[in-house]
């Protein structure tokens, strides 16, 4: 029988406060689908319950006595690899900049803790913590150690083939992400040179209120200048630009970042489908889209439409993938040039963008 007769996803919730974890777990027992199976009040506690009750997927706070989040994360991913997704009680910057940075010990996802009962956002903010648990329950995760600064890069490149897709000089990159995307940034972002000599556009899906402090780790984890793009910003090389919560970004034809309130794409907003759009109406085939990880469709049309327009259009893999939606629904669609994990579509723009 598998995990959908069954209808039991089992969870273990990692929170040292006894409130909040009787609540996150009256959340999740709500769905029928799943079962919390245990509770742990710090990291040592979180590894024992890993070990004694098998969870599908585990739900974990970061600040924690004892041992936190970040090391229950390291320990769990190094002895009893298990899908982690951090929960996160605060959207001030300096704790949502923290709270990314357990992504890269192993953690997949970081999602807002729900609203209380009777809140106008509860039923919201509840049904994406149960998705989020849902979807993470389904990744193959794997022993996780810690990953070298530098990843090597991908043998099996054509030089000579990346070059002669680029048939125009690129003049700007935009890249489309949802889950799974910060770690994917992060790895080509990291690939980049500083003098990289054209601009990079992000959308990235983001819960609101996180994105400032997703921008600040992202810049100082990967080296990368980054930062919350700005209306009518001239867009400027070495720089790249991440769609603010709550508004679609594109460009204006004097290359300006254009951030409007147009309301939902794919149920998105900010949503990749706008800003390839913009990209595709401004710079044509003088542009490389980039779509990672994620679930649904966002910007798999716009991407074919871009590839279509003489734009070069890199896809993640489904091996790096931390949900293969919407670059599978791309590669499906004929939507890509090239189907490269991370490393690859960061040697593959060094490439294509050389100047």
């Amino acid at each position: 029988m598998n995990r959908a007769q069954e209808k039991s996803i089992r969870v273990l919730v990692v929170e040292d406060s006894r409130v909040i974890s009787d609540f996150i777990t009256q959340v999740l027992n709500a769905d029928p689908e799943l079962e919390v199976v245990g509770t742990a009040a710090n990291g040592r506690e979180a590894l024992e319950a890993v070990r004694r009750t098998k969870p599908h997927v585990i739900t974990m706070d970061i600040h924690m006595p004892q041992v936190d989040g970040f090391e229950a994360t390291r320990n769990i991913m190094e002895s009893c690899p298990t899908p982690i997704v951090i929960v996160s009680g605060s959207s001030t910057r300096d704790n949502v900049s923290t709270n990314f940075h357990a992504l890269e010990a192993g953690a997949l996802a970081v999602v807002a803790r729900p609203q209380g009962i009777g809140h106008i956002q509860h039923e919201y903010s509840a049904k994406q913590l149960v998705d989020t648990v849902k979807l993470m329950s389904e990744v193959k995760v794997v022993r996780r150690w810690l990953r070298p600064k530098q990843m090597p890069e991908p043998p099996g490149f054509s030089t000579q083939k990346l070059s002669v897709l680029a048939q125009a000089p690129v003049d700007v990159v935009a890249i489309g992400a949802s889950t799974g995307g910060p770690l994917a940034l992060q790895t080509i972002l990291s690939a980049l040179p500083k003098d990289f000599p054209v601009p990079v556009l992000v959308v990235q899906h983001m819960t609101p209120g996180f994105t400032q402090g997703f921008v600040e780790w992202l810049s100082r984890s990967s080296g990368f200048p980054v930062h919350v793009a700005i209306d009518g910003e001239p867009l400027l090389p070495g720089r790249a630009y991440v769609a603010p919560d709550n508004l679609q970004m594109g460009v204006s034809n004097g290359h300006r970042i254009v951030l409007t309130g147009d309301g939902r794409e794919n149920g998105m907003c900010p949503a990749v489908s706008f800003l390839f759009r913009s990209v595709k109406a401004v710079f044509g085939q003088q542009a490389v889209g980039v779509l990672l990880t994620g679930m649904g469709v966002d910007g798999v049309d716009e991407l074919k439409q871009l590839k279509n327009a003489g734009a070069t259009t890199l896809v993640q893999d489904k091996e790096s993938s931390v949900v293969h939606g919407m670059p599978g629904q791309a590669i499906q669609d004929g939507a890509a040039c090239h189907i490269l994990p991370p490393q690859g579509i960061a040697k593959a723009l060094r490439i294509i963008v050389s100047p």
